[in-house]
């Protein structure tokens, strides 16, 4: 059992100690990324009952729906189990989310009513939509999960933090801020978790997310998850990790199986909003997701749409927290079907009825193109994802190609019959 008496936090003792921050970072940098870095493991489990998890744990795995572990899961579950530091890598889309829930929930003491992991992702909704997950598959284990996220009352925080959780799901502004005022206590966490590491480490993230490491204790086994792992993310990710399993999926094996892609040529910008009138009554019969490039584009959207008697929702970083969640249920519950919002929200959305992503914009960056279509054709559904290009963006879908090794075509006439 840990505890304070036996645990040291990184600001004491850590392996990567403030003062040599820069010299280890380069000598980890500079070492053989293939050499002792890594452990490698290469044991995969073709069912959940073969992993050697507790029985009431297997009883929800169940209850949610799972049935046999996607490719991620088959290979990341039991080496997160045996405690080891892992980075995993899989599409949107794949079973990350069960996958490091399960490993969470099988090491949890349940009998010890502390905060034993902590799991840290980059939006609100992604951080709720984690802490369902993790309640729905732990159901029968008698654990407490808890989001501690901005946009919501800190005092509440306080209360339920005081009152005993098993894990926090958070965001790093609020997990901070709830470490630094001792209302969040390190000294039983063995587990640390970077959901979409590529998005957490990014530049806004990278100096708070350093900050909170240097809080945990010195032994805490950490895991990083993402779909996309750019170079500088897996770097940065060394000096957190010891020794960590590394399950990475080649770039040209990250197009998404069960989606179909195509194009629609709209030459001008300002053709964008006839065609997709055309595509309304297509939108309507099942639910959608459309990206527009910014949250005024967004807003735009919605009113033409509204204006013409369509039914839409529309979500993005501007709205406050209790709109965006009221409009979120709507659409997880099916009264509304179509959902315009930006990249923003892109990894906080997981409705798994959602069959159809119209990218309106492109995305400037290939990554957040699988974010986006990602939202379609979940683990073993079906999926289509409609890209409008104008003469402008045709460079843009030619990169978003190149990077995922996959040919997009333009949209037949039969779009109805693939959905």
């Amino acid at each position: 059992m840990l505890g304070a008496a036996t645990t040291k936090t990184r600001e004491e003792g850590s392996r990567f100690d403030t003062g040599r921050y820069d010299e280890q970072i380069h000598d980890l940098l500079s070492g053989d990324e293939t050499g002792d870095f890594f452990t490698s493991y290469d044991e995969v489990y073709e069912s959940f009952d073969s992993m050697g998890l507790e029985e009431n744990l297997l009883r929800g795995i169940y209850a949610y729906g799972l049935e046999k572990p996607s490719a991620i899961q088959q290979r990341g579950i039991v080496p997160f189990c045996k405690g080891l530091d892992v980075i995993q890598q899989a599409q949107s889309g794949t079973g990350k989310t069960a996958t490091f829930c399960t490993g969470i929930l099988q090491r949890l003491d349940v009998r010890l009513v502390e905060c034993q992991a902590l799991v840290l992702a980059p939006t609100r909704e992604l951080a709720q939509q984690i802490q369902a997950v993790m309640a729905d598959i732990g159901r029968y284990l008698g654990f407490k999960v808890h989001a501690c996220v901005g946009g919501t009352s800190t005092r509440e925080d306080d209360r339920i933090l005081a009152a005993g959780v098993h894990v926090v799901v958070g965001t790093p502004g609020r997990v901070f801020h709830m470490l630094q005022k001792k209302s969040l206590r390190a000294d039983y966490l063995k587990m640390f978790v970077l959901d979409e590491a590529d998005e957490m480490l990014s530049k806004g993230f990278k100096d708070q997310i350093y900050e909170i490491f240097m809080k945990l204790p010195k032994e805490i086994q950490v895991g990083v998850f993402s779909a996309t792992m750019p170079p500088e993310a897996l770097d940065l990710t060394k000096k957190f990790t010891n020794k960590p399993v590394r399950i990475l999926v080649k770039r040209d094996a990250l197009t998404l199986e069960g989606i179909r892609q195509f194009y629609v040529d709209v030459s001008k910008e300002d053709w964008k909003l006839d065609t997709l009138c055309d595509l309304y009554e297509t939108l309507a019969i099942t639910q959608s997701v459309i990206f527009a490039s910014t949250r005024r584009k967004v807003d735009w959207l919605a009113d033409k749409l509204r204006g013409m008697d369509h039914t839409v929702s529309a979500t993005h970083g501007d709205m406050d927290q209790n709109t965006r969640d009221v409009i979120m249920q709507e659409f997880r519950s099916g009264s509304s079907r179509v959902l315009i919002t930006t990249d923003l929200m892109a990894r906080g959305i997981d409705v798994q009825q959602v069959s159809l992503v119209v990218n309106y914009d492109l995305p400037t960056q290939p990554e957040n193109y699988l974010h986006r279509i990602g939202r379609s054709g979940r683990f073993g559904r079906k999926g289509v994802a409609i890209n409008f290009v104008t003469k402008e963006d045709e460079r843009l879908l030619y990169d978003i190609q190149r990077f995922y090794n996959v040919a997009i075509d333009e949209l037949p006439a039969n779009v109805t019959e693939l959905l």
